[in-house]
């Protein structure tokens, strides 16, 4: 005998992504909001005169890197096999 499904129960939704995928996923994507966060500012309210400050070493070598870190990050996230047992 074949076994039917209940219509009052509730379907649980199948995710594309395990728990641990989204949890490393939202880490990705703060790390890319803190390099923008790191990235801003630095220019002059005055459009005639000209900051220095915009080509600091935060703005150009630390922020990008970041940046580019959190994306690594979402890639590994994407790619994470959330069904994979530790070995004992």
């Amino acid at each position: 005998m074949s076994k039917q499904s209940n219509k009052n129960t509730p379907h649980k939704p199948d995710y594309v992504f395990g728990k641990k995928n989204y949890m490393v996923m939202a880490i990705g994507i703060a790390v890319i909001a803190l390099g923008f966060i790191l990235m801003a500012g630095g220019g002059s309210d005055d459009p005639n005169v000209f900051n220095p400050d915009i080509y600091n070493f935060r703005r150009i070598r630390l922020a990008p890197t970041i940046v580019l870190i959190g994306f690594g990050i979402e890639v590994y996230a994407i790619l994470l096999d959330p069904n994979k047992k530790k070995k004992q």
